[in-house]
């Protein structure tokens, strides 16, 4: 494990600096069609993915990294579980801007359960971009300085896979730690986190969510905006 770090999940600084809301059980505004997921890291250990499964959710992201040198010991059980078990799956990483730069990051992710298979039900990797646990809410990193830390994690992680990262963060973090500069929104899809009855207002310059993270209770719960096509397409790229 990286010297001076634990392992953070996603969405686990932004409930400790935004609230936890009503933390709906349930997902709110669930249209028809709309494809229930979650996401764990080695917090749940040995996933009961047969349970989940039966429970209705069709597709997990699983922590893979943070930083430059925590990987999750529970991956493999995770990651191929999920899959395993019939769910569309994808590994996510938890960012670290100021421990090294976004292409440093990118490279060791992929190289440890980040990466992306043109198998129909592997979703491309997620850069977790969120609260610093260690310190200064945005890294001690500037608007522009952030801005270039996740365009050069997001153009390696293209490079190296030809897909690019989702991106997952909260509007608050986002647009505070950017200053509402830089536009990703045609590359990026955006899964978001917000524990609400309504998804509320998208980071800057995305038009809508691919992902709402809605709850972190009593696992963390997610909802894909659209149908189980739309979840294919974009594990198909």
């Amino acid at each position: 494990m990286e010297q001076g770090s634990e392992d953070h999940f996603a969405g686990s600084q932004i409930a400790k600096h935004e609230g936890t809301g009503e933390m709906l059980m349930t997902p709110p505004e669930l249209a028809a069609g709309q494809v229930e997921g979650i996401d764990v890291s080695s917090h749940q250990g040995n996933v009961d993915w047969g349970h989940w499964w039966r429970s209705g959710k069709r597709f997990a992201y699983i922590k893979a990294t943070e930083g430059t040198a925590y990987r999750n010991a529970n991956f493999t059980q995770q990651y191929n579980g999920s899959y395993d078990v019939g769910m569309t799956r994808g590994a996510y990483h938890f960012a670290l801007p100021d421990r090294s730069d976004g292409a440093t990051q990118a490279r060791f992710f992929v190289a440890n359960g980040g990466g992306w298979s043109r198998d129909g039900r592997t979703l491309p990797g997620t850069l977790d971009i969120e609260y610093n646990p260690y310190g200064e809410t945005c890294y001690g990193l500037s608007a522009a300085a952030m801005v270039n830390w996740i365009r050069s994690f997001s153009d390696t992680y293209h490079a190296l896979t030809s897909r690019w990262p989702v991106i997952y963060t909260s509007t608050q973090w986002w647009d505070r730690c950017t200053g509402r500069t830089g536009d990703f929104s045609s590359t990026n899809p955006l899964w978001l986190a917000r524990y609400a009855a309504a998804v509320g207002p998208m980071p800057f310059q995305w038009p809508w969510h691919t992902i709402w993270q809605y709850s972190s209770s009593p696992i963390d719960l997610n909802v894909f905006n659209g149908g189980a096509d739309r979840l294919a397409a974009l594990a198909t790229g």
